[in-house]
């Protein structure tokens, strides 16, 4: 497993349909539960196994001393449990349930930042250094939120303007911050108007598709009064 990716030393909340749930993720090989009201009510410490799914989700099995065994999937991304249970008897329960943490994790674990800049990253040249209109069915939700009012809503209307884009455009990336499943990066565009453009783009991530998008545009001034440029190229490398 990928070091510090489980998020070891976090409690949280489990709301399954018929009854709730409290887990402490003691370690990779360790977690207790607690059922506090039900026909399952009991606590017990157990010990699991973990393997990594990818983009925040985590299979995590473990038996009971009663024999029941357990799988999870415990996708962080989305803050939900899917539960697979076999109890001793041989009764099937399929659960799923909202999580809620009451007690962050040790370390952070929580990877989306780094996918959502390469995604960001990837989707921005896609657009505006290669002109690829079919990239915006790869990069963007089916429902993406457009904030500039001047560009019309839908990835319909975004595909038509890569698609119509001048051989004039080109987009510099710069800096990147992202948090959670936001994503801000700052750039240069020229051949978008008569000057070169600084902008910050912002976007909002979900489902691993760019759902939502704002952005603040500036005309590039040649000799600004403090001396400092508005861009520099260099500065995404640091």
């Amino acid at each position: 497993m990928h070091e510090g990716r489980f998020p070891v030393g976090q409690e949280m909340d489990v709301s399954y349909p018929e009854f709730a749930v409290h887990l402490t993720l003691h370690s990779e090989t360790q977690m207790t539960f607690e059922i506090a009201d039900g026909p399952y009510a009991h606590t017990e410490t157990v010990e699991i196994a973990v393997v990594p799914l990818g983009n925040g989700s985590f299979a995590v099995s473990w038996q009971e001393e009663s024999g029941a065994t357990v799988a999870n999937v415990q996708d962080f991304d989305r803050n939900v449990v899917h539960s697979f249970v076999t109890l001793p008897r041989g009764d099937f329960l399929r659960l799923t349930g909202p999580i809620m943490v009451t007690r962050p994790a040790d370390r952070a674990s929580d990877d989306r930042p780094l996918r959502n800049k390469a995604l960001v990253l990837e989707a921005m040249t896609a657009l505006f250094q290669r002109r690829d209109a079919e990239a915006v069915e790869r990069f963007y939700a089916p429902d993406y939120v457009q904030h500039n009012p001047n560009i019309p809503q839908g990835r319909d209307a975004l595909t038509a303007i890569v698609a119509e884009l001048s051989a004039d455009v080109w987009y510099e990336p710069g800096m990147m911050v992202a948090e959670g499943d936001l994503v801000a990066i700052h750039g240069r565009i020229t051949g978008w108007g008569p000057v070169p453009q600084v902008v910050v783009d912002l976007f909002r991530v979900e489902n691993g598709l760019l759902a939502e998008h704002w952005d603040v545009l500036q005309g590039e001034a040649e000799s600004p009064i403090g001396g400092v440029p508005m861009f520099d190229p260099e500065e995404g490398k640091r």
